[in-house]
């Protein structure tokens, strides 16, 4: 019996993830010059194009053999809520129905944005909302640009800054989140400058590490919420095979080849991380060296025993620091309203 031809379609292009390269190739594959290369990377990387439909200085022609090669670029908006402080968070959703959370902050004329780098998280921190849901799957760098395209056109203004702090870590996505930074910083794209590029991660040392010896200028911020290492592992059990005397050399390590000043994230919680033992320690740990440390009292998350301290705590946590050199501020959560702010975000779609 004769073999039948069966015909298989070519998995669908992501514009996103394709290279330069790889453009002009598919340029000459399909008889366009040169440049229509150069105009379709800046539909995806400056106008935020979902389609080229929407690519209008490229021939019809192009135009329709690029809808039947390339997959959807948009993600679509599933919800979408505004906080009493201007803030937005988005709820959007992927082509294979992955979903996650982002937040637009505006400040005046400036526009920050938190995104997420995985949809879920393994970590499985015990304040967050995140965590009580696990881990989908990790974003592609396009993915992750994505979100800040959506913000920066919802707003209809210039992104100023990006802080990767939305749902999952970073650092566990390590390729797709340093490749989602340089294209944020590329003079090419959003050109927002590499010191308005901030990642947090919860410490995974080999990471961090690796993140130091990068040429580029991006912003470090760890979450650390507790420098005691009993109290640490149960709040961030996700982190536990990194202890504080190595999470602390990897980071005095960081400054020795960056000069550039780490951020600490400490989540007050009220009779958990605020005792005197508890200060104490942090005040010994920060002391002497290159940070600053970002208290914030605790967002609440519905169902969590978790409290957040007392604003007089915050106040003592700042003078304490203060008075042993550290630079320290109490750090104003945006979009706690709509359950935006660290630690809340968590996929909901609200009826």
């Amino acid at each position: 019996m004769a073999e039948e031809n069966l015909h298989v379609s070519p998995t669908p292009l992501d514009l996103h993830a394709v290279t330069h390269g790889e453009l002009l190739a598919l340029m000459e594959e399909l008889g366009q010059p040169a440049f229509r290369a150069k105009q379709i990377e800046d539909w995806v990387w400056n106008k935020g194009a979902s389609s080229p439909d929407e690519m209008t200085n490229l021939p019809k022609a192009l135009r329709e053999a690029l809808s039947e090669r390339v997959a959807p670029l948009g993600a679509e908006e599933v919800a979408r809520q505004v906080s009493a402080d201007g803030s937005r968070k988005y709820l959007l959703r992927f082509g294979d129905g992955a979903a996650v959370e982002c937040v637009g902050m505006p400040s005046g004329s400036k526009l920050s944005v938190c995104v997420s780098t995985q949809a879920g998280c393994a970590m499985g921190c015990a304040f967050c909302a995140t965590g009580q849901y696990g881990l989908n799957r990790s974003l592609t760098s396009g993915e992750i640009y994505e979100q800040v395209m959506h913000v920066r056109n919802d707003f209809n203004t210039r992104v100023t800054s990006v802080v990767f702090m939305g749902q999952g870590e970073p650092f566990a996505n390590y390729d797709a989140t340093l490749k989602a930074l340089r294209k944020l910083n590329d003079p090419a794209a959003l050109n927002i400058g590499a010191r308005h590029l901030t990642v947090s991660t919860c410490g995974l040392i080999p990471q961090i590490l690796r993140f130091a010896n990068e040429p580029e200028q991006f912003t470090l911020a760890v979450s650390l919420h507790s420098t005691v290492q009993k109290t640490r592992n149960a709040l961030m059990p996700g982190v536990k095979r990194f202890s504080l005397v190595h999470l602390y050399a990897a980071l005095g390590e960081y400054v020795d080849k960056t000069g550039r000043r780490p951020t600490y994230e400490y989540a007050l919680i009220g009779g958990i991380n605020d005792t005197e033992e508890e200060i104490d320690s942090l005040c010994d740990f920060c002391r002497g060296t290159l940070c600053h440390v970002n208290l914030i009292q605790l967002n609440e998350v519905s169902g969590s025993p978790f409290k957040p301290s007392t604003p007089e705590k915050a106040q003592e946590f700042l003078k304490r620091l203060e008075r042993v050199g550290v630079e320290a501020t109490i750090r104003n959560s945006r979009g706690a309203d709509i359950d935006a702010a660290c630690g809340q975000l968590r996929q909901r779609i609200l009826k």
